[in-house]
Protein backbone atom coordinates (compact mmCIF):
# COMPACT_ATOMS: atom_id res chain seq x y z
CA UNK A 1 0.00 0.00 0.00
CA UNK A 2 1.46 3.72 -0.50
CA UNK A 3 1.91 6.12 2.37
CA UNK A 4 3.62 9.21 2.51
CA UNK A 5 6.61 8.72 4.66
CA UNK A 6 8.58 11.27 6.53
CA UNK A 7 12.92 9.89 5.91
CA UNK A 8 13.74 13.06 7.27
CA UNK A 9 13.01 16.81 9.22
CA UNK A 10 12.04 19.71 7.12
CA UNK A 11 11.98 17.32 3.85
CA UNK A 12 8.96 17.12 1.74
CA UNK A 13 7.31 13.56 2.67
CA UNK A 14 7.21 11.19 -0.48
CA UNK A 15 4.36 9.06 -1.37
CA UNK A 16 5.77 5.72 -1.02
CA UNK A 17 4.87 2.00 -1.62
CA UNK A 18 5.13 -0.08 1.71
CA UNK A 19 4.69 -3.93 2.76
CA UNK A 20 2.06 -4.10 5.13
CA UNK A 21 1.87 -6.98 7.74
CA UNK A 22 -1.62 -8.99 8.53
CA UNK A 23 -2.89 -7.96 11.46
CA UNK A 24 -1.69 -9.88 14.54
CA UNK A 25 -3.99 -10.61 17.49
CA UNK A 26 -6.06 -7.72 19.05
CA UNK A 27 -5.22 -5.95 15.87
CA UNK A 28 -7.61 -4.98 12.66
CA UNK A 29 -6.97 -3.07 9.12
CA UNK A 30 -8.86 -0.15 8.34
CA UNK A 31 -8.89 1.46 5.06
CA UNK A 32 -8.51 5.24 5.51
CA UNK A 33 -10.87 7.29 3.96
CA UNK A 34 -10.20 10.71 5.31
CA UNK A 35 -6.96 12.09 7.59
CA UNK A 36 -7.03 15.74 9.16
CA UNK A 37 -3.86 17.54 8.75
CA UNK A 38 -3.01 18.48 12.18
CA UNK A 39 0.00 20.60 13.57
CA UNK A 40 0.99 17.98 15.95
CA UNK A 41 2.36 16.17 12.93
CA UNK A 42 4.15 19.16 11.36
CA UNK A 43 5.80 19.64 14.82
CA UNK A 44 7.10 16.19 14.24
CA UNK A 45 7.83 17.21 10.72
CA UNK A 46 10.27 20.45 11.89
CA UNK A 47 11.96 18.14 14.41
CA UNK A 48 10.17 20.12 17.43
CA UNK A 49 8.77 16.86 18.36
CA UNK A 50 12.16 14.58 17.98
CA UNK A 51 10.61 11.02 16.75
CA UNK A 52 11.89 7.89 15.50
CA UNK A 53 12.13 7.49 11.72
CA UNK A 54 11.08 7.10 8.85
CA UNK A 55 7.49 7.25 9.93
CA UNK A 56 3.86 7.84 8.84
CA UNK A 57 2.19 10.60 10.22
CA UNK A 58 -1.15 11.53 10.81
CA UNK A 59 -2.96 10.66 13.89
CA UNK A 60 -6.33 12.34 13.05
CA UNK A 61 -8.35 9.82 10.93
CA UNK A 62 -11.16 7.82 10.04
CA UNK A 63 -12.36 5.03 7.74
CA UNK A 64 -13.57 1.24 7.63
CA UNK A 65 -12.60 -2.12 9.07
CA UNK A 66 -12.02 -4.31 6.51
CA UNK A 67 -9.62 -6.91 8.60
CA UNK A 68 -9.63 -8.38 11.86
CA UNK A 69 -7.09 -10.34 13.48
CA UNK A 70 -7.52 -13.33 16.02
CA UNK A 71 -9.15 -12.25 19.41
CA UNK A 72 -10.88 -9.14 17.86
CA UNK A 73 -14.30 -8.35 19.69
CA UNK A 74 -14.48 -4.73 19.78
CA UNK A 75 -15.34 -4.30 16.18
CA UNK A 76 -15.99 -5.77 13.08
CA UNK A 77 -15.30 -6.02 9.31
CA UNK A 78 -17.56 -3.38 8.15
CA UNK A 79 -17.54 -0.89 11.14
CA UNK A 80 -17.10 2.42 9.85
CA UNK A 81 -14.39 4.24 12.75
CA UNK A 82 -13.36 7.37 14.40
CA UNK A 83 -9.62 6.33 15.19
CA UNK A 84 -8.30 7.10 18.76
CA UNK A 85 -4.27 8.01 18.96
CA UNK A 86 -4.45 6.85 22.25
CA UNK A 87 -5.52 3.38 21.93
CA UNK A 88 -5.44 2.32 25.53
CA UNK A 89 -4.45 -0.86 26.93
CA UNK A 90 -7.27 -1.16 29.75
CA UNK A 91 -4.65 -2.46 31.77
CA UNK A 92 -2.04 0.01 33.25
CA UNK A 93 -2.28 1.76 36.40
CA UNK A 94 -3.75 5.18 34.30
CA UNK A 95 -6.34 3.37 32.63
CA UNK A 96 -7.63 1.66 35.68
CA UNK A 97 -7.95 4.87 37.39
CA UNK A 98 -9.73 6.67 34.72
CA UNK A 99 -6.81 8.33 32.52
CA UNK A 100 -7.37 6.31 29.84
CA UNK A 101 -6.05 9.26 27.65
CA UNK A 102 -2.68 8.83 29.09
CA UNK A 103 -2.49 5.32 29.22
CA UNK A 104 1.02 3.89 30.33
CA UNK A 105 1.71 1.22 28.40
CA UNK A 106 0.67 3.23 25.13
CA UNK A 107 3.14 6.11 26.30
CA UNK A 108 6.02 3.89 26.71
CA UNK A 109 5.12 1.70 22.99
CA UNK A 110 4.90 4.91 21.42
CA UNK A 111 5.24 4.29 17.53
CA UNK A 112 5.62 1.04 17.74
CA UNK A 113 2.21 -1.86 17.87
CA UNK A 114 1.82 -3.61 21.56
CA UNK A 115 4.38 -6.54 21.24
CA UNK A 116 6.73 -3.98 20.67
CA UNK A 117 7.30 -4.79 16.70
CA UNK A 118 6.14 -3.03 13.58
CA UNK A 119 3.73 -3.03 10.64
CA UNK A 120 5.17 -1.50 7.96
CA UNK A 121 8.35 -2.00 6.14
CA UNK A 122 9.98 -0.38 3.11
CA UNK A 123 11.58 -2.24 0.38
CA UNK A 124 14.52 -3.16 1.38
CA UNK A 125 13.04 -4.24 4.58
CA UNK A 126 13.58 -1.45 6.79
CA UNK A 127 11.04 -1.01 9.77
CA UNK A 128 8.93 2.35 9.53
CA UNK A 129 6.81 3.56 12.53
CA UNK A 130 3.52 4.52 12.78
CA UNK A 131 2.70 7.46 14.72
CA UNK A 132 0.99 7.41 17.52
CA UNK A 133 0.05 3.90 16.45
CA UNK A 134 -1.61 4.80 13.54
CA UNK A 135 -0.17 6.65 10.90
CA UNK A 136 -3.36 7.83 9.22
CA UNK A 137 -1.01 9.43 5.97
CA UNK A 138 -1.59 6.41 4.22
CA UNK A 139 -3.51 3.64 2.04
CA UNK A 140 -4.24 1.60 4.97
CA UNK A 141 -3.00 0.99 8.51
CA UNK A 142 -3.04 -2.19 10.97
CA UNK A 143 -3.40 -0.72 14.73
CA UNK A 144 -4.95 -1.97 18.02
CA UNK A 145 -8.75 -2.47 17.67
CA UNK A 146 -8.66 -0.34 20.83
CA UNK A 147 -8.16 2.55 18.58
CA UNK A 148 -11.49 2.27 16.96
CA UNK A 149 -14.50 3.77 18.04
CA UNK A 150 -17.70 2.94 15.55
CA UNK A 151 -20.13 5.63 14.62
CA UNK A 152 -23.51 5.89 12.90
CA UNK A 153 -23.38 5.52 9.29
CA UNK A 154 -25.17 9.39 8.82
CA UNK A 155 -21.50 10.67 10.11
CA UNK A 156 -19.50 12.02 7.34
CA UNK A 157 -15.85 10.61 7.07
CA UNK A 158 -14.52 13.92 6.94
CA UNK A 159 -16.02 14.78 10.07
CA UNK A 160 -15.35 11.56 11.66
CA UNK A 161 -11.66 12.53 10.97
CA UNK A 162 -11.43 15.65 13.12
CA UNK A 163 -13.84 13.91 15.90
CA UNK A 164 -10.68 11.79 15.90
CA UNK A 165 -8.03 14.82 17.27
CA UNK A 166 -8.80 18.48 17.28
CA UNK A 167 -12.92 18.18 17.85
CA UNK A 168 -11.85 15.79 21.21
CA UNK A 169 -9.33 17.84 22.18
CA UNK A 170 -10.51 20.97 22.10
CA UNK A 171 -14.13 20.40 23.22
CA UNK A 172 -13.52 17.48 25.81
CA UNK A 173 -10.61 20.08 27.18
CA UNK A 174 -13.80 22.31 28.01
CA UNK A 175 -16.94 20.26 28.52
CA UNK A 176 -14.35 17.86 30.84
CA UNK A 177 -12.84 20.44 33.65
CA UNK A 178 -14.19 19.32 36.78
CA UNK A 179 -15.11 22.35 38.03
CA UNK A 180 -16.20 24.03 34.80
CA UNK A 181 -19.96 25.48 35.02
CA UNK A 182 -22.70 27.82 33.17
CA UNK A 183 -22.14 31.11 33.31
CA UNK A 184 -18.18 31.72 33.21
CA UNK A 185 -16.22 34.14 31.23
CA UNK A 186 -13.43 31.97 28.98
CA UNK A 187 -10.48 32.81 27.03
CA UNK A 188 -9.08 30.31 24.03
CA UNK A 189 -5.90 31.51 23.25
CA UNK A 190 -5.14 30.50 19.25
CA UNK A 191 -7.85 29.73 17.30
CA UNK A 192 -6.92 26.76 14.53
CA UNK A 193 -8.34 23.89 15.00
CA UNK A 194 -8.06 22.85 18.39
CA UNK A 195 -8.84 26.58 19.78
CA UNK A 196 -11.88 26.58 17.42
CA UNK A 197 -13.21 23.57 19.43
CA UNK A 198 -12.61 25.40 22.20
CA UNK A 199 -14.63 27.81 21.88
CA UNK A 200 -17.90 25.28 20.88
CA UNK A 201 -16.56 23.86 24.06
CA UNK A 202 -17.48 27.00 25.83
CA UNK A 203 -20.68 28.02 23.81
CA UNK A 204 -21.52 24.01 24.82
CA UNK A 205 -21.31 25.19 28.77
CA UNK A 206 -23.24 28.37 28.48
CA UNK A 207 -20.28 30.74 29.17
CA UNK A 208 -21.28 33.93 29.43
CA UNK A 209 -18.26 35.13 27.47
CA UNK A 210 -16.19 33.19 25.02
CA UNK A 211 -13.04 35.44 24.18
CA UNK A 212 -11.12 34.21 21.13
CA UNK A 213 -7.24 35.46 20.64
CA UNK A 214 -4.73 34.88 17.88
CA UNK A 215 -2.96 37.57 15.38
CA UNK A 216 -4.74 36.55 12.52
CA UNK A 217 -7.63 39.05 11.89
CA UNK A 218 -8.72 36.67 9.31
CA UNK A 219 -8.85 33.70 11.66
CA UNK A 220 -10.70 35.62 14.61
CA UNK A 221 -13.63 36.39 12.00
CA UNK A 222 -13.35 32.82 11.49
CA UNK A 223 -13.98 32.03 15.36
CA UNK A 224 -17.30 34.13 15.64
CA UNK A 225 -18.62 30.97 13.83
CA UNK A 226 -18.08 28.47 16.20
CA UNK A 227 -18.84 30.81 18.73
CA UNK A 228 -16.31 33.69 20.07
CA UNK A 229 -18.02 36.15 21.15
CA UNK A 230 -14.93 38.90 21.02
CA UNK A 231 -12.45 38.69 19.67
CA UNK A 232 -8.60 40.24 20.03
CA UNK A 233 -5.69 40.21 17.76
CA UNK A 234 -2.64 40.21 20.34
CA UNK A 235 -0.31 41.58 17.19
CA UNK A 236 -2.22 44.64 17.79
CA UNK A 237 -2.74 44.60 21.03
CA UNK A 238 -1.68 43.49 24.90
CA UNK A 239 -4.62 40.68 25.04
CA UNK A 240 -3.81 40.41 28.83
CA UNK A 241 -4.98 43.91 29.31
CA UNK A 242 -8.06 43.81 26.81
CA UNK A 243 -9.40 40.62 28.29
CA UNK A 244 -9.00 42.52 31.84
CA UNK A 245 -10.55 45.21 30.84
CA UNK A 246 -13.23 43.46 28.86
CA UNK A 247 -14.20 41.24 31.98
CA UNK A 248 -12.81 43.51 34.82
CA UNK A 249 -10.97 40.99 36.24
CA UNK A 250 -9.84 38.12 33.96
CA UNK A 251 -11.34 35.38 33.25
CA UNK A 252 -12.71 32.19 35.37
CA UNK A 253 -10.82 29.84 32.37
CA UNK A 254 -8.11 30.77 29.78
CA UNK A 255 -6.94 27.75 27.25
CA UNK A 256 -3.23 27.98 25.69
CA UNK A 257 -4.78 25.83 22.86
CA UNK A 258 -1.39 27.28 20.88
CA UNK A 259 1.11 25.66 22.98
CA UNK A 260 4.05 28.04 23.69
CA UNK A 261 5.79 29.56 26.60
CA UNK A 262 4.21 32.78 25.70
CA UNK A 263 0.32 31.69 25.17
CA UNK A 264 0.83 29.36 28.45
CA UNK A 265 1.92 32.75 30.21
CA UNK A 266 -0.59 35.15 28.48
CA UNK A 267 -3.66 32.49 29.94
CA UNK A 268 -1.74 32.49 32.78
CA UNK A 269 -2.15 36.45 33.55
CA UNK A 270 -5.71 36.48 31.71
CA UNK A 271 -7.37 34.25 34.63
CA UNK A 272 -8.38 35.55 37.57
CA UNK A 273 -7.82 35.00 40.85
CA UNK A 274 -9.40 31.67 41.99
CA UNK A 275 -9.37 30.58 38.20
CA UNK A 276 -7.84 27.74 35.99
CA UNK A 277 -5.86 27.63 33.46
CA UNK A 278 -5.27 24.92 31.03
CA UNK A 279 -2.83 24.07 28.57
CA UNK A 280 -4.26 21.97 26.04
CA UNK A 281 -1.51 23.03 23.00
CA UNK A 282 1.67 21.00 22.38
CA UNK A 283 5.01 23.22 23.36
CA UNK A 284 8.29 22.62 21.38
CA UNK A 285 10.09 19.64 23.48
CA UNK A 286 12.33 21.15 26.31
CA UNK A 287 10.43 24.80 26.38
CA UNK A 288 9.50 26.13 29.87
CA UNK A 289 7.21 28.95 30.86
CA UNK A 290 7.25 31.36 33.32
CA UNK A 291 5.14 31.65 36.08
CA UNK A 292 5.37 33.11 39.16
CA UNK A 293 4.64 31.28 42.29
CA UNK A 294 4.04 33.29 44.83
CA UNK A 295 1.03 34.53 42.42
CA UNK A 296 -0.14 31.14 42.33
CA UNK A 297 -0.49 30.61 45.88
CA UNK A 298 -1.87 34.54 47.03
CA UNK A 299 -4.42 34.05 44.02
CA UNK A 300 -5.24 30.47 44.53
CA UNK A 301 -5.20 30.05 41.21
CA UNK A 302 -5.09 26.36 39.50
CA UNK A 303 -2.52 25.37 36.41
CA UNK A 304 -3.38 22.17 34.51
CA UNK A 305 -2.58 20.18 31.25
CA UNK A 306 -5.62 18.68 29.39
CA UNK A 307 -4.46 15.97 26.75
CA UNK A 308 -6.92 14.66 24.30
CA UNK A 309 -10.08 16.25 26.02
CA UNK A 310 -8.88 14.95 29.53
CA UNK A 311 -10.81 12.08 29.60
CA UNK A 312 -11.31 8.98 27.80
CA UNK A 313 -11.09 9.75 24.62
CA UNK A 314 -13.63 7.17 23.50
CA UNK A 315 -16.46 8.16 26.02
CA UNK A 316 -15.86 12.19 24.67
CA UNK A 317 -16.37 10.51 21.11
CA UNK A 318 -19.40 9.48 21.98
CA UNK A 319 -20.68 12.38 23.87
CA UNK A 320 -19.41 14.97 20.28
CA UNK A 321 -21.04 12.19 18.34
CA UNK A 322 -24.41 13.29 20.24
CA UNK A 323 -24.14 16.75 20.29
CA UNK A 324 -22.38 16.46 15.81
CA UNK A 325 -26.10 14.55 15.30
CA UNK A 326 -28.10 16.99 17.85
CA UNK A 327 -26.84 19.91 15.34
CA UNK A 328 -25.45 21.39 18.54
CA UNK A 329 -22.03 22.04 17.05
CA UNK A 330 -20.46 22.23 13.76
CA UNK A 331 -17.68 19.65 12.64
CA UNK A 332 -18.06 20.14 8.90
CA UNK A 333 -17.61 23.76 8.66
CA UNK A 334 -14.14 23.13 9.77
CA UNK A 335 -13.16 21.81 6.83
CA UNK A 336 -11.64 24.22 4.20
CA UNK A 337 -9.61 22.44 2.25
CA UNK A 338 -9.84 18.83 0.91
CA UNK A 339 -6.52 16.93 -0.80
CA UNK A 340 -5.46 13.48 -2.24
CA UNK A 341 -2.56 11.77 -0.77
CA UNK A 342 -0.19 12.71 -2.91
CA UNK A 343 -0.73 16.41 -2.37
CA UNK A 344 -0.24 15.99 1.75
CA UNK A 345 3.27 18.55 1.33
CA UNK A 346 0.59 21.01 -0.14
CA UNK A 347 -1.87 20.65 3.15
CA UNK A 348 1.04 21.37 5.31
CA UNK A 349 2.28 24.48 3.14
CA UNK A 350 -1.10 25.96 3.88
CA UNK A 351 -1.42 25.59 7.62
CA UNK A 352 1.94 27.17 8.26
CA UNK A 353 0.29 30.13 6.00
CA UNK A 354 -1.93 29.64 8.60
CA UNK A 355 -5.11 29.27 6.61
CA UNK A 356 -8.68 28.54 8.14
CA UNK A 357 -10.41 26.05 9.06
CA UNK A 358 -8.97 22.25 9.02
CA UNK A 359 -7.36 20.75 5.67
CA UNK A 360 -8.34 17.10 4.87
CA UNK A 361 -6.45 14.35 2.80
CA UNK A 362 -9.53 12.35 1.11
CA UNK A 363 -8.99 8.82 0.23
CA UNK A 364 -10.39 7.17 -3.26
Amino acid sequence: MKAAVLFESNKPMPITELDQSEPKTGEVRVKMLAAGVCASDHHVMTGDNPTPMPIVLGHEGAGIVDAVGPGVTMVKKGDRCVLSFVPSCGHCRSCRTGLSNICDTNRETGTRQYDGTYRLYTSDGTEVHQFAKLGVFAESVVIPQQACYPMPDDVPMEVAALIGCSVTTGIGGVINQPNMRTGMTVAVIGVGGVGLNALQGAALMNASRVIAVDIHDHKLEFAYKFGATDVINASDQDAVAAIQEMTGDGVDFAFDTFGHKLTTQQAYKATRKGGTTVIVGLAPDGMNAEIPLVELVRNQKTLVGSYYGSASPHETFRKILDFYRQGRIDVGGMVTRRYKLDEINLAYEALERAEDGRGVIVFD
